[in-house]
Protein backbone atom coordinates (compact mmCIF):
# COMPACT_ATOMS: atom_id res chain seq x y z
CA UNK A 1 0.00 0.00 0.00
CA UNK A 2 1.58 3.32 -1.13
CA UNK A 3 1.36 6.68 0.74
CA UNK A 4 -1.09 8.21 -1.78
CA UNK A 5 -3.61 5.40 -1.31
CA UNK A 6 -3.33 5.60 2.47
CA UNK A 7 -3.83 9.35 2.44
CA UNK A 8 -6.87 9.03 0.15
CA UNK A 9 -8.56 6.45 2.38
CA UNK A 10 -7.89 8.40 5.60
CA UNK A 11 -9.26 11.57 4.05
CA UNK A 12 -12.36 9.74 2.90
CA UNK A 13 -12.98 8.29 6.35
CA UNK A 14 -12.59 11.71 7.95
CA UNK A 15 -15.00 13.31 5.50
CA UNK A 16 -17.50 10.53 6.05
CA UNK A 17 -17.31 11.00 9.81
CA UNK A 18 -17.83 14.74 9.44
CA UNK A 19 -20.85 14.11 7.22
CA UNK A 20 -22.36 11.78 9.80
CA UNK A 21 -21.72 14.36 12.52
CA UNK A 22 -23.37 17.14 10.54
CA UNK A 23 -26.37 14.95 9.84
CA UNK A 24 -26.68 14.10 13.52
CA UNK A 25 -26.46 17.78 14.43
CA UNK A 26 -29.42 18.51 12.20
CA UNK A 27 -31.53 15.82 13.92
CA UNK A 28 -33.28 16.70 17.22
CA UNK A 29 -31.66 14.98 20.23
CA UNK A 30 -33.78 12.25 21.79
CA UNK A 31 -35.01 13.54 25.18
CA UNK A 32 -35.43 11.14 28.10
CA UNK A 33 -39.01 10.22 28.85
CA UNK A 34 -40.86 11.49 31.90
CA UNK A 35 -40.86 7.97 33.30
CA UNK A 36 -37.08 7.72 32.92
CA UNK A 37 -36.58 11.03 34.70
CA UNK A 38 -38.90 9.97 37.51
CA UNK A 39 -37.12 6.63 37.82
CA UNK A 40 -33.73 8.35 38.01
CA UNK A 41 -35.01 10.70 40.71
CA UNK A 42 -36.51 7.76 42.56
CA UNK A 43 -33.21 5.90 42.50
CA UNK A 44 -31.40 8.95 43.82
CA UNK A 45 -33.83 9.21 46.76
CA UNK A 46 -33.58 5.49 47.49
CA UNK A 47 -29.77 5.63 47.46
CA UNK A 48 -29.62 8.67 49.73
CA UNK A 49 -31.97 7.07 52.28
CA UNK A 50 -30.10 3.76 52.17
CA UNK A 51 -26.81 5.54 52.81
CA UNK A 52 -28.08 7.43 55.85
CA UNK A 53 -30.74 5.29 57.52
CA UNK A 54 -28.25 2.94 59.16
CA UNK A 55 -27.10 5.94 61.21
CA UNK A 56 -30.60 6.92 62.44
CA UNK A 57 -32.04 5.72 65.75
CA UNK A 58 -35.34 5.91 67.60
CA UNK A 59 -35.29 7.41 71.12
CA UNK A 60 -37.78 6.69 73.90
CA UNK A 61 -37.93 8.85 77.02
CA UNK A 62 -39.50 7.14 80.02
CA UNK A 63 -40.41 9.18 83.07
CA UNK A 64 -39.30 7.60 86.33
CA UNK A 65 -42.18 6.73 88.64
CA UNK A 66 -42.40 8.63 91.89
CA UNK A 67 -42.52 6.61 95.12
CA UNK A 68 -46.06 5.41 95.81
CA UNK A 69 -47.24 6.06 92.26
CA UNK A 70 -49.75 3.50 90.98
CA UNK A 71 -48.67 1.26 88.14
CA UNK A 72 -50.79 1.30 85.02
CA UNK A 73 -52.72 -1.77 83.95
CA UNK A 74 -52.37 -2.87 80.34
CA UNK A 75 -54.89 -5.09 78.49
CA UNK A 76 -53.38 -7.55 76.02
CA UNK A 77 -55.06 -10.28 73.92
CA UNK A 78 -54.09 -13.83 74.75
CA UNK A 79 -53.53 -16.44 71.98
CA UNK A 80 -57.29 -17.10 71.87
CA UNK A 81 -58.24 -13.47 71.34
CA UNK A 82 -59.43 -12.86 74.90
CA UNK A 83 -58.20 -9.72 76.67
CA UNK A 84 -56.53 -10.15 80.02
CA UNK A 85 -55.08 -7.63 82.41
CA UNK A 86 -51.33 -7.44 82.77
CA UNK A 87 -50.45 -5.78 86.05
CA UNK A 88 -46.94 -4.78 85.03
CA UNK A 89 -46.26 -2.28 82.30
CA UNK A 90 -44.30 -3.42 79.26
CA UNK A 91 -40.60 -2.71 79.45
CA UNK A 92 -38.86 -0.38 76.98
CA UNK A 93 -37.18 -3.42 75.43
CA UNK A 94 -40.62 -4.98 74.75
CA UNK A 95 -41.67 -4.69 71.07
CA UNK A 96 -45.15 -3.66 72.24
CA UNK A 97 -43.84 -0.80 74.37
CA UNK A 98 -45.11 2.60 73.19
CA UNK A 99 -43.41 5.53 74.99
CA UNK A 100 -45.26 8.68 75.87
CA UNK A 101 -42.21 10.74 74.88
CA UNK A 102 -40.20 9.89 71.80
CA UNK A 103 -37.71 11.40 69.40
CA UNK A 104 -35.04 10.60 66.84
CA UNK A 105 -31.27 10.66 66.85
CA UNK A 106 -28.24 10.13 64.64
CA UNK A 107 -25.04 8.21 65.29
CA UNK A 108 -22.01 10.53 65.42
CA UNK A 109 -19.39 8.10 66.72
CA UNK A 110 -18.80 4.40 66.18
CA UNK A 111 -18.44 3.87 69.93
CA UNK A 112 -22.04 4.67 70.82
CA UNK A 113 -22.51 8.45 70.73
CA UNK A 114 -25.95 9.62 69.58
CA UNK A 115 -26.85 13.21 68.64
CA UNK A 116 -30.35 14.51 69.29
CA UNK A 117 -32.01 17.78 70.30
CA UNK A 118 -31.83 19.24 73.79
CA UNK A 119 -35.56 19.94 74.02
CA UNK A 120 -36.46 16.22 73.91
CA UNK A 121 -34.74 15.70 77.28
CA UNK A 122 -36.74 15.81 80.50
CA UNK A 123 -36.47 15.74 84.27
CA UNK A 124 -36.26 12.41 86.11
CA UNK A 125 -36.28 10.36 82.92
CA UNK A 126 -34.59 7.29 81.47
CA UNK A 127 -33.66 7.02 77.79
CA UNK A 128 -33.64 4.08 75.42
CA UNK A 129 -32.16 3.97 71.93
CA UNK A 130 -33.22 1.51 69.22
CA UNK A 131 -30.79 1.05 66.33
CA UNK A 132 -31.43 -0.05 62.75
CA UNK A 133 -30.73 -3.70 63.69
CA UNK A 134 -33.61 -3.56 66.24
CA UNK A 135 -31.33 -3.64 69.29
CA UNK A 136 -32.44 -1.56 72.29
CA UNK A 137 -29.86 0.14 74.51
CA UNK A 138 -30.17 2.05 77.76
CA UNK A 139 -28.71 5.53 77.18
CA UNK A 140 -27.17 8.16 79.42
CA UNK A 141 -26.73 11.88 78.77
CA UNK A 142 -23.09 12.65 77.98
CA UNK A 143 -23.58 16.38 77.44
CA UNK A 144 -26.38 18.75 76.47
CA UNK A 145 -26.49 22.38 75.38
CA UNK A 146 -29.72 24.38 75.49
CA UNK A 147 -28.29 27.32 73.48
CA UNK A 148 -27.70 25.19 70.38
CA UNK A 149 -30.57 22.77 71.21
CA UNK A 150 -28.14 19.85 70.86
CA UNK A 151 -27.51 16.88 73.14
CA UNK A 152 -25.34 13.77 73.08
CA UNK A 153 -26.53 10.43 74.45
CA UNK A 154 -24.15 7.53 75.06
CA UNK A 155 -24.95 3.84 74.67
CA UNK A 156 -22.77 0.76 75.21
CA UNK A 157 -22.42 -0.21 71.57
CA UNK A 158 -19.53 -0.53 69.14
CA UNK A 159 -19.15 -0.55 65.37
CA UNK A 160 -22.06 1.79 64.77
CA UNK A 161 -22.16 3.73 61.50
CA UNK A 162 -21.76 7.49 62.00
CA UNK A 163 -23.77 9.85 59.80
CA UNK A 164 -21.89 11.66 57.05
CA UNK A 165 -21.99 15.42 57.65
CA UNK A 166 -22.65 17.79 54.77
CA UNK A 167 -22.55 21.57 54.56
CA UNK A 168 -25.69 23.67 54.97
CA UNK A 169 -23.92 26.54 53.19
CA UNK A 170 -24.52 24.72 49.89
CA UNK A 171 -28.30 24.81 50.34
CA UNK A 172 -30.51 27.10 48.27
CA UNK A 173 -34.26 27.59 48.11
CA UNK A 174 -35.74 24.81 46.03
CA UNK A 175 -33.09 22.18 46.80
CA UNK A 176 -34.60 18.75 47.48
CA UNK A 177 -34.08 17.42 51.02
CA UNK A 178 -35.04 14.23 52.84
CA UNK A 179 -35.99 13.85 56.51
CA UNK A 180 -35.60 10.59 58.44
CA UNK A 181 -37.04 10.03 61.88
CA UNK A 182 -39.41 8.44 64.34
CA UNK A 183 -42.78 10.17 63.86
CA UNK A 184 -45.29 9.31 66.57
CA UNK A 185 -42.90 6.53 67.76
CA UNK A 186 -43.71 4.49 64.65
CA UNK A 187 -40.00 3.76 64.13
CA UNK A 188 -39.57 2.19 67.56
CA UNK A 189 -38.44 -0.97 65.75
CA UNK A 190 -35.40 0.97 64.59
CA UNK A 191 -36.58 1.40 60.99
CA UNK A 192 -36.77 5.17 60.36
CA UNK A 193 -39.54 6.73 58.31
CA UNK A 194 -38.74 9.07 55.42
CA UNK A 195 -40.30 12.28 54.11
CA UNK A 196 -39.08 14.60 51.40
CA UNK A 197 -39.61 18.12 50.20
CA UNK A 198 -37.68 21.21 49.25
CA UNK A 199 -35.79 23.90 51.13
CA UNK A 200 -38.42 26.60 51.57
CA UNK A 201 -36.13 29.21 53.10
CA UNK A 202 -32.93 29.74 55.06
CA UNK A 203 -31.85 31.66 58.19
CA UNK A 204 -35.37 31.51 59.66
CA UNK A 205 -36.11 32.41 63.28
CA UNK A 206 -37.63 29.91 65.68
CA UNK A 207 -40.95 31.18 67.10
CA UNK A 208 -40.32 32.56 70.62
CA UNK A 209 -41.85 30.75 73.56
CA UNK A 210 -42.05 33.14 76.51
CA UNK A 211 -41.69 31.50 79.90
CA UNK A 212 -40.57 32.26 83.44
CA UNK A 213 -36.95 31.48 82.61
CA UNK A 214 -36.61 34.06 79.85
CA UNK A 215 -39.14 36.82 79.28
CA UNK A 216 -37.97 37.34 75.70
CA UNK A 217 -38.75 33.75 74.72
CA UNK A 218 -35.44 33.66 72.81
CA UNK A 219 -33.51 30.98 74.64
CA UNK A 220 -31.50 29.53 71.73
CA UNK A 221 -29.36 30.86 68.90
CA UNK A 222 -32.08 29.63 66.56
CA UNK A 223 -34.47 32.31 67.82
CA UNK A 224 -32.17 34.85 66.15
CA UNK A 225 -32.23 33.40 62.63
CA UNK A 226 -30.33 30.18 61.86
CA UNK A 227 -32.89 27.58 60.83
CA UNK A 228 -33.49 25.76 57.55
CA UNK A 229 -37.19 25.83 56.65
CA UNK A 230 -38.58 22.92 54.64
CA UNK A 231 -41.99 21.77 53.47
CA UNK A 232 -41.07 18.13 54.23
CA UNK A 233 -43.55 16.69 56.72
CA UNK A 234 -41.93 16.77 60.15
CA UNK A 235 -44.31 15.23 62.64
CA UNK A 236 -43.83 14.99 66.38
CA UNK A 237 -40.99 12.58 67.10
CA UNK A 238 -38.83 13.60 64.16
CA UNK A 239 -36.83 16.03 66.32
CA UNK A 240 -33.22 14.84 66.34
CA UNK A 241 -33.46 13.11 62.97
CA UNK A 242 -31.30 14.11 60.00
CA UNK A 243 -32.23 16.38 57.12
CA UNK A 244 -30.35 14.98 54.11
CA UNK A 245 -29.24 16.20 50.72
CA UNK A 246 -29.54 13.95 47.68
CA UNK A 247 -26.12 12.43 48.42
CA UNK A 248 -27.36 11.19 51.80
CA UNK A 249 -25.28 13.69 53.78
CA UNK A 250 -26.78 15.38 56.85
CA UNK A 251 -27.14 19.10 56.17
CA UNK A 252 -29.47 19.76 59.10
CA UNK A 253 -30.81 18.26 62.33
CA UNK A 254 -34.60 18.32 62.50
CA UNK A 255 -36.18 20.33 65.28
CA UNK A 256 -39.95 19.84 65.16
CA UNK A 257 -40.89 23.18 66.69
CA UNK A 258 -44.52 23.24 65.56
CA UNK A 259 -45.50 20.04 67.41
CA UNK A 260 -43.42 21.23 70.36
CA UNK A 261 -45.60 24.34 70.54
CA UNK A 262 -48.73 22.19 70.56
CA UNK A 263 -49.90 22.31 66.97
CA UNK A 264 -49.03 21.01 63.52
CA UNK A 265 -47.89 23.37 60.81
CA UNK A 266 -46.85 23.12 57.19
CA UNK A 267 -43.41 24.58 57.96
CA UNK A 268 -40.73 22.32 59.36
CA UNK A 269 -37.31 23.42 60.61
CA UNK A 270 -33.83 22.00 60.95
CA UNK A 271 -30.65 23.20 62.65
CA UNK A 272 -28.05 23.80 59.91
CA UNK A 273 -24.81 21.84 59.83
CA UNK A 274 -22.41 24.78 59.80
CA UNK A 275 -19.29 25.90 61.69
CA UNK A 276 -21.30 26.72 64.84
CA UNK A 277 -22.99 23.32 64.73
CA UNK A 278 -19.69 21.48 64.27
CA UNK A 279 -18.05 23.34 67.16
CA UNK A 280 -20.94 22.50 69.49
CA UNK A 281 -21.01 18.87 68.31
CA UNK A 282 -17.31 18.26 68.92
CA UNK A 283 -17.48 19.90 72.35
CA UNK A 284 -20.51 17.84 73.40
CA UNK A 285 -18.93 14.61 72.15
CA UNK A 286 -16.11 15.27 74.61
CA UNK A 287 -18.67 15.71 77.40
CA UNK A 288 -17.83 19.40 77.86
CA UNK A 289 -19.95 22.53 78.11
CA UNK A 290 -20.38 24.66 74.99
CA UNK A 291 -19.50 28.29 75.65
CA UNK A 292 -20.73 31.30 73.67
CA UNK A 293 -19.45 34.82 73.27
CA UNK A 294 -21.03 37.67 75.23
CA UNK A 295 -20.68 41.40 74.60
CA UNK A 296 -22.49 42.93 77.58
CA UNK A 297 -24.79 45.51 76.00
CA UNK A 298 -28.49 46.11 75.59
CA UNK A 299 -29.03 46.38 71.83
CA UNK A 300 -31.82 48.36 70.20
CA UNK A 301 -33.15 48.42 66.65
CA UNK A 302 -32.78 51.58 64.62
CA UNK A 303 -35.73 53.91 64.21
CA UNK A 304 -37.80 53.42 61.03
CA UNK A 305 -36.75 56.78 59.61
CA UNK A 306 -33.07 55.83 60.04
CA UNK A 307 -33.57 52.60 58.11
CA UNK A 308 -35.42 54.47 55.34
CA UNK A 309 -32.53 56.92 55.21
CA UNK A 310 -30.14 54.04 54.48
CA UNK A 311 -28.56 53.56 57.91
CA UNK A 312 -27.74 49.90 58.55
CA UNK A 313 -26.95 48.30 61.91
CA UNK A 314 -28.18 48.44 65.52
CA UNK A 315 -27.73 50.93 68.31
CA UNK A 316 -26.06 50.32 71.67
CA UNK A 317 -28.74 51.38 74.14
CA UNK A 318 -26.79 50.52 77.28
CA UNK A 319 -23.39 49.11 78.24
CA UNK A 320 -23.28 46.91 81.32
CA UNK A 321 -21.00 48.56 83.91
CA UNK A 322 -17.87 47.19 85.50
CA UNK A 323 -14.23 46.55 84.57
CA UNK A 324 -15.10 42.98 83.55
CA UNK A 325 -17.69 43.99 80.96
CA UNK A 326 -16.38 43.05 77.49
CA UNK A 327 -18.12 45.99 75.79
CA UNK A 328 -16.89 48.55 78.31
CA UNK A 329 -13.38 47.15 78.23
CA UNK A 330 -13.45 47.26 74.42
CA UNK A 331 -14.54 50.91 74.28
CA UNK A 332 -18.19 50.64 73.19
CA UNK A 333 -20.38 53.58 74.22
CA UNK A 334 -24.15 54.11 74.44
CA UNK A 335 -25.35 55.54 71.14
CA UNK A 336 -22.79 53.68 69.01
CA UNK A 337 -24.25 52.00 65.92
CA UNK A 338 -22.68 48.58 65.25
CA UNK A 339 -22.77 47.82 61.52
CA UNK A 340 -20.72 44.59 61.33
CA UNK A 341 -19.08 41.88 63.44
CA UNK A 342 -15.95 40.40 61.88
CA UNK A 343 -17.10 41.90 58.56
CA UNK A 344 -20.47 40.13 58.79
CA UNK A 345 -23.18 42.81 58.38
CA UNK A 346 -25.51 43.56 61.28
CA UNK A 347 -29.06 44.67 60.42
CA UNK A 348 -30.83 44.67 63.77
CA UNK A 349 -30.51 43.62 67.41
CA UNK A 350 -31.17 39.96 66.63
CA UNK A 351 -28.43 39.73 64.02
CA UNK A 352 -25.91 41.24 66.46
CA UNK A 353 -26.80 38.68 69.15
CA UNK A 354 -26.47 35.91 66.56
CA UNK A 355 -23.09 37.01 65.17
CA UNK A 356 -21.59 37.49 68.64
CA UNK A 357 -23.15 34.23 69.87
CA UNK A 358 -21.52 32.24 67.10
CA UNK A 359 -18.08 33.17 68.47
CA UNK A 360 -16.30 31.30 71.29
CA UNK A 361 -15.49 32.80 74.67
CA UNK A 362 -12.33 34.94 74.72
CA UNK A 363 -12.37 35.33 70.95
CA UNK A 364 -11.77 38.81 69.57
CA UNK A 365 -14.77 40.40 67.86
CA UNK A 366 -13.92 43.09 65.31
CA UNK A 367 -16.78 45.58 65.53
CA UNK A 368 -17.43 48.11 62.79
CA UNK A 369 -19.06 51.08 64.50
CA UNK A 370 -20.57 54.43 63.60
CA UNK A 371 -19.96 56.99 66.34
CA UNK A 372 -21.46 60.42 65.73
CA UNK A 373 -21.72 59.47 62.08
CA UNK A 374 -18.02 58.63 61.72
CA UNK A 375 -16.78 55.03 61.14
CA UNK A 376 -14.66 53.38 63.79
CA UNK A 377 -13.28 49.87 64.41
CA UNK A 378 -13.17 48.35 67.91
CA UNK A 379 -11.67 45.03 68.99
CA UNK A 380 -13.52 43.41 71.90
CA UNK A 381 -12.48 40.26 73.80
CA UNK A 382 -15.77 38.46 74.47
CA UNK A 383 -16.99 37.12 77.79
CA UNK A 384 -19.22 34.11 78.38
CA UNK A 385 -22.92 34.24 77.55
CA UNK A 386 -25.28 33.49 80.50
CA UNK A 387 -27.22 30.46 79.24
CA UNK A 388 -30.64 30.42 80.91
CA UNK A 389 -31.52 26.75 80.86
CA UNK A 390 -29.26 24.16 82.45
CA UNK A 391 -26.40 22.79 80.35
CA UNK A 392 -25.17 19.27 81.12
CA UNK A 393 -21.47 18.36 81.06
CA UNK A 394 -19.89 15.14 82.35
CA UNK A 395 -16.27 16.03 81.61
CA UNK A 396 -15.86 19.51 83.07
CA UNK A 397 -12.81 20.66 85.06
CA UNK A 398 -12.68 19.08 88.53
CA UNK A 399 -13.13 21.37 91.56
CA UNK A 400 -10.00 22.80 93.13
CA UNK A 401 -10.05 22.16 96.87
CA UNK A 402 -13.85 22.06 96.65
CA UNK A 403 -14.10 25.28 94.63
CA UNK A 404 -15.43 25.91 91.13
CA UNK A 405 -15.13 29.20 89.25
CA UNK A 406 -16.50 30.64 86.03
CA UNK A 407 -16.66 33.90 84.10
CA UNK A 408 -18.62 36.58 86.00
CA UNK A 409 -20.74 37.17 82.88
CA UNK A 410 -21.81 33.51 82.77
CA UNK A 411 -24.42 33.79 85.51
CA UNK A 412 -25.37 37.48 85.30
CA UNK A 413 -28.74 38.84 84.23
CA UNK A 414 -29.02 39.05 80.48
CA UNK A 415 -28.28 42.63 79.50
CA UNK A 416 -30.54 42.28 76.48
CA UNK A 417 -33.62 41.75 78.64
CA UNK A 418 -35.47 45.04 79.13
CA UNK A 419 -36.55 46.07 82.59
CA UNK A 420 -33.76 44.28 84.43
CA UNK A 421 -31.28 46.04 86.67
CA UNK A 422 -27.75 46.36 85.34
CA UNK A 423 -25.30 43.80 86.68
CA UNK A 424 -21.83 44.98 87.67
CA UNK A 425 -19.11 42.78 86.19
CA UNK A 426 -15.89 42.47 88.14
CA UNK A 427 -12.61 41.89 86.32
CA UNK A 428 -12.18 38.61 88.15
CA UNK A 429 -13.48 35.04 88.28
CA UNK A 430 -16.76 34.17 89.97
CA UNK A 431 -17.13 31.43 92.57
CA UNK A 432 -20.04 29.31 91.34
CA UNK A 433 -19.99 26.47 93.88
CA UNK A 434 -18.18 25.40 97.04
CA UNK A 435 -18.41 21.89 98.47
CA UNK A 436 -19.42 21.96 102.15
CA UNK A 437 -16.59 21.21 104.59
CA UNK A 438 -14.00 21.39 101.79
CA UNK A 439 -10.77 23.42 102.25
CA UNK A 440 -12.34 26.26 100.24
CA UNK A 441 -15.42 26.19 102.46
CA UNK A 442 -13.30 26.23 105.61
CA UNK A 443 -11.46 29.29 104.23
CA UNK A 444 -14.78 31.15 104.07
CA UNK A 445 -15.32 31.07 100.31
CA UNK A 446 -18.94 31.02 99.18
CA UNK A 447 -20.81 31.08 95.82
CA UNK A 448 -21.15 34.59 94.43
CA UNK A 449 -17.76 35.84 95.60
CA UNK A 450 -15.27 37.12 93.01
CA UNK A 451 -11.57 36.23 93.10
CA UNK A 452 -9.31 38.89 91.60
CA UNK A 453 -5.86 37.54 92.56
CA UNK A 454 -4.11 34.25 93.27
CA UNK A 455 -1.34 35.23 95.64
CA UNK A 456 -0.33 38.56 94.05
CA UNK A 457 -1.15 37.74 90.43
CA UNK A 458 -4.37 39.03 88.87
CA UNK A 459 -6.77 36.52 87.32
CA UNK A 460 -9.29 37.38 84.61
CA UNK A 461 -10.46 33.96 83.35
CA UNK A 462 -11.12 30.50 84.80
CA UNK A 463 -8.25 29.12 82.71
CA UNK A 464 -5.85 31.61 84.32
CA UNK A 465 -7.11 30.66 87.78
CA UNK A 466 -6.67 26.94 87.17
CA UNK A 467 -3.16 27.48 85.79
CA UNK A 468 -2.04 29.48 88.83
CA UNK A 469 -3.34 26.97 91.40
CA UNK A 470 -2.41 23.77 89.52
CA UNK A 471 0.01 21.54 91.37
CA UNK A 472 0.12 23.67 94.52
CA UNK A 473 0.51 21.64 97.71
CA UNK A 474 0.83 24.56 100.09
CA UNK A 475 -1.80 27.00 101.42
CA UNK A 476 -2.89 29.41 98.67
CA UNK A 477 -3.90 33.01 99.27
CA UNK A 478 -6.87 34.29 97.24
CA UNK A 479 -7.88 37.95 97.13
CA UNK A 480 -11.55 38.83 96.78
CA UNK A 481 -13.23 41.93 95.41
CA UNK A 482 -15.72 44.11 97.29
CA UNK A 483 -15.04 42.46 100.65
CA UNK A 484 -14.11 44.06 103.98
CA UNK A 485 -11.76 41.15 104.64
CA UNK A 486 -10.56 40.35 101.08
CA UNK A 487 -7.89 37.75 101.84
CA UNK A 488 -8.72 34.04 102.06
CA UNK A 489 -6.08 31.37 102.71
CA UNK A 490 -7.14 27.98 101.32
CA UNK A 491 -5.35 25.04 103.00
CA UNK A 492 -4.32 21.96 101.03
CA UNK A 493 -6.59 18.93 100.97
CA UNK A 494 -5.77 16.44 103.67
Amino acid sequence: MNGTTTWTRATGALLAACAVGLAAARLPAEEPSGLALAAAMEERLVAAIARAEKSVVAIARVRREAPGELLGIELRPDPFGRRSAVLSQPQPTDPDFVPNEYASGVVVDRQGLILTTYHVLGQESDYYVTTIDRKVYRATIRAADPRSDLAILAIEATNLVPITLGDAATLRKGRIVIALGNPYAIARDGQPSAAWGIVSNLTRKAPPATDEVDGTGKTTLHHYGTLIQTDAKLNQGTSGGPLLDLQGRMVGLVTALAPRAGFEAAAGYAIPVDATFRRALETLKQGREVEYGFLGIQPANLAPHEVLAGVQGMRVQRVQPGPGTPAARGGLLPGDVVTAVNDQPVFDADSLVLEVGRLPVESVARLSVLRDGRPKVLHVVLGKYPVREKPIATAGPPPWRGLRVDYPTAVANDAASPGQASAYFEDAVLVTSVEPESPAWQAGLRPGMCISHVEWRAVHTPAEFRKLVAGRLDPVRLRLTEEQDPLRVVPPES
